[in-house]
């Protein structure tokens, strides 16, 4: 039976506040810290605007330009029973409180036997293909999924993005949140109220019986365009992994079983990238059924350029993603 859910035409931007007031709401534990997050700032893209006027400085609280004291405190704050969405402003600054993240946060719940958990959820946006230049622009996704006890949510659409975020604020485990700042305008239904997509859940943003392209984040309305333009060529499934630590391993072997092709999208760098891995594991789990080699498009083995033309022509394109298609439809 269909149970009709009340929706709202809202951006992503405002699904990710949704997410994050309903879970403030809720409970007292749930608290913000990051940078320019307060009012009247409301964070750089407005995505905690109102929270801070809403629930007071203690419970969304101001930091210094500190990615190291952010997750440090934050990882402090957990150990001690609280449950901390820090900001980490752009997806590149992970690299100064990886240690912070990595050595700590993620390892405290093996080393004590399972007996502590460090539920911190670490959000921010990725800016890639907006010329934010080389140093703003990376898609890191691949330096955390190497990780264990780290889990990687990435969503694509307003409502994915608002049950993403609330399933991680309420997981016990780490969780970093990647959000495309070039999607944070994009508007869609949205449910009302408690909305959760549960880590691990993959989506069939398209069916098809040809191919399918596995994707996640700002590439799956690439896919699903590409997957258009396509259209009377080769039909084409777009899987939306939505989370890749943990993902959704069902879902790609039932598609990708059906289709008997595969082609792995991401923005991050093609080479030694989360599609590599995918593709090894789809290469061992469906050897013999497979039609074709699973192919893999990303971004060139290079910085993020500044010029607009030349970071067009580094990252993933449709028209990349529909050569690979043929590519994989036709061998």
């Amino acid at each position: 039976m269909t149970v009709d859910v009340e929706t709202a035409r809202i951006t992503m931007a405002q699904a990710l506040n949704q997410a994050m007031d309903n879970e403030l709401a809720r409970d007292e534990s749930v608290f913000l810290l990051g940078e320019d997050i307060i009012d009247p700032a409301g964070g750089v893209m407005k995505v905690t605007a109102g929270l801070s006027t809403k629930y007071g400085t203690e419970r969304v609280r101001e930091t210094p330009i500190s990615e190291q004291a952010i997750i440090g405190a934050a990882t402090g704050a957990a150990l001690l029973g609280m449950r901390p969405v820090a900001e980490i402003m752009i997806a590149d600054f992970y690299a100064v409180c990886l240690d912070q993240l990595v050595n700590h946060a993620a390892k405290l719940r093996y080393m004590s036997g399972g007996r502590t958990h460090v539920p911190i959820t670490v959000r921010g946006m990725s800016t890639g293909g907006l010329m934010f230049g080389a140093q703003h622009s990376q898609m890191v996704e691949a330096w955390m999924a190497h990780v264990p006890g780290l889990k990687i949510a990435i969503p694509s659409t307003p409502a994915d993005a608002k049950g993403l975020l609330t399933a991680a604020i309420r997981d016990d485990d780490p969780t970093i949140v990647i959000e495309s700042a070039a999607l944070y305008a994009q508007k869609g239904h949205v449910p009302v109220g408690e909305h959760v997509v549960p880590l691990g859940s993959a989506d069939v943003k398209r069916p098809g019986s040809d191919v399918t392209l596995i994707t996640y984040g700002k590439p799956v309305h690439d896919c699903l365009a590409v997957a258009t333009q396509l259209e009377g060529e080769f039909d084409v499934e777009v899987l939306d992994l939505r989370s890749i630590v943990p993902w959704d391993s069902a879902a790609m072997l039932e598609s990708v079983g059906r289709t008997r092709r595969a082609v792995v999208v991401h923005q991050a760098v093609q080479r030694f990238g989360v599609g590599a891995e995918i593709a090894a594991f789809l290469n061992q789990e469906l050897w013999g059924t497979l039609a074709a080699p699973v192919l893999r498009v990303g971004a060139e083995y290079t910085p993020v350029p500044y010029s607009p033309e030349l970071e067009a022509s580094h990252l993933p394109s449709p028209a990349k993603i529909a050569d690979a298609v043929r590519a994989a439809c036709k061998s």
